[in-house]
C-alpha cells in the first residue's frame, strides 16, 4: 500500500489569481487518465473554428480535476472557477478575466472577444475555461441574459470550455448559436471505471480484493475516493470529515434552511422517499407515497437534477440519488 501522493503539477502561468492556483494544484494532484475527454476536446477544437465545449458530470465525477489538468497542460488558457466564494457573479468573472490578460475592463464581453479574434493568427485559439458554470448567479444580470453574459455568438478562434453538473435544458442559463458539444461523463462507464482503477492503484498495491471493493464502492466517483483513500479502511464504517462536509453542502442546496416551511416539508418528504428506496422510483410513485401533487414532486426533482441519476424504464423516467454513499449519509442523519 502506498498512501504518499505525488508532488503537485506546477502551474506554468503566473497570471491565475492565487485562489485559482490553489484549486488547480489541489485538483490536478495525483491526476490519472481521462484521455477520452482530452481527445474529445482536441477533436472539437480541430473541427470547429469557434465554439462551446461542455463537460457534464455528477458531483464528484472529476470535472474540476479534468479542467485543472487541462489548464496545467495548456497554460495559455484563461481559467475561472465559479464555485469559489464570491466568484459566482458576472462582474467578478469579467474583472478576473481582465486581470489575467492584463487589460482594462471592457464594455461588453462580445465586443472584447471580437477585438481578440481580430488579432488572432489563422490557427491561433483563444480559450476561456470556466469550472462549475452551474454555480453562476444571474440575480443581478439583465433578465434573459446568459450566465456570466457568455455570448450567444462567438467570433472566429474563440472557445469556451465549461464544466457543470447535470441540468434540465430549460434551466441551462445559456442560449447559444455557435458550434457546441456536450460530453456527459456518465456516457463513458468503462473509461470511467478504468480511470478509477488507475487512481486507486496509486494508493493500493498488490491487493486485488481491496481494489475491487473500492472500485465497486466508488461507483466511479472521484470525490468519494479522494476522501476515502488517504484514510483507507476495509470496513468503510465512517465517512471522512471532508466527505461529510461535501454531502452537507448538497443537502443545504437541496433544502435551503431559510426556505418557506411548506417548501421544506415537501422537499424533505420527497428526499425521505429517495433515501428509503434502494433502486429507482418514478415521480408518480413518490407523489403517491407522500400524498402530494405529482407536478410539485416533478418540479422538486427537476431542481435536484444535479444530485440525481435518471433512468428511463418502459417510457417512464425514474429517479435515484446519484451515489449510494450520499444516500448512506442521509440515512445516518435520519437515524441520529
Amino acid at each position: 500500500m502506498n498512501t504518499s501522493p505525488r508532488p503537485p503539477t506546477p502551474i506554468n502561468s503566473p497570471s491565475y489569481p492565487t485562489e485559482f492556483q490553489q484549486v488547480i494544484l489541489e485538483k490536478s494532484q495525483n491526476f490519472v487518465g481521462r484521455v477520452f475527454v482530452f481527445t474529445a476536446i482536441s477533436n472539437f477544437l480541430q473541427r470547429h473554428n469557434r465554439g462551446y465545449f461542455t463537460i457534464i458530470g455528477a458531483p464528484g465525477s472529476g470535472k474540476s480535476a479534468i479542467l485543472a489538468k487541462y489548464v496545467t497542460e495548456n497554460p495559455h488558457v484563461l481559467y475561472y472557477n465559479a464555485q469559489l466564494p464570491g466568484k459566482n457573479r458576472a462582474e467578478e468573472f469579467i474583472a478576473t478575466i481582465c486581470t489575467q490578460i492584463e487589460t482594462q475592463k471592457f464594455a461588453s464581453l462580445p465586443s472584447f472577444l471580437q477585438q481578440v479574434s481580430d488579432k488572432l493568427e489563422p490557427q491561433q485559439k483563444f480559450i476561456i475555461a470556466i469550472d462549475a458554470l452551474d454555480a453562476g448567479d444571474r440575480t443581478n444580470q439583465t433578465p434573459g441574459s446568459n450566465l456570466f453574459y457568455l455570448p450567444r455568438y462567438l467570433p472566429r478562434g474563440v472557445y469556451f470550455l465549461l464544466t457543470r453538473r447535470p441540468y434540465v435544458r430549460k434551466q441551462s442559463g445559456l442560449l447559444i448559436e455557435a458550434p457546441s458539444e456536450i460530453l456527459d461523463l456518465a456516457a463513458y462507464p468503462q473509461q470511467n471505471r478504468e480511470d478509477v482503477e488507475a487512481y486507486i492503484r496509486q494508493y493500493v498495491n498488490n491487493d486485488e480484493e481491496l481494489t475491487a471493493q473500492l472500485i465497486a464502492k466508488s461507483e466511479n466517483n472521484f470525490m468519494y475516493l479522494s476522501q476515502i483513500l488517504p484514510a483507507i479502511s476495509k470496513e468503510f464504517e465512517q465517512l471522512p470529515p471532508g466527505l461529510e462536509a461535501y454531502y452537507q453542502q448538497h443537502l443545504h442546496k437541496m433544502i435551503p434552511p431559510n426556505s418557506p416551511s411548506q417548501e421544506r416539508e415537501l422537499k424533505s418528504s420527497v428526499l425521505s422517499v429517495l433515501v428509503q428506496v434502494s433502486s429507482v422510483i418514478s415521480a408518480e410513485s413518490i407523489a403517491s407515497t407522500i400524498d402530494a401533487d405529482e407536478y410539485d414532486v416533478e418540479e422538486v426533482l427537476e431542481n435536484w437534477r444535479e444530485f440525481l441519476t435518471l433512468q428511463e424504464i418502459d417510457g417512464e423516467i425514474r429517479y435515484s440519488l446519484y451515489h449510494s454513499s450520499f444516500r448512506d449519509f442521509l440515512l445516518n442523519l435520519k437515524s441520529d
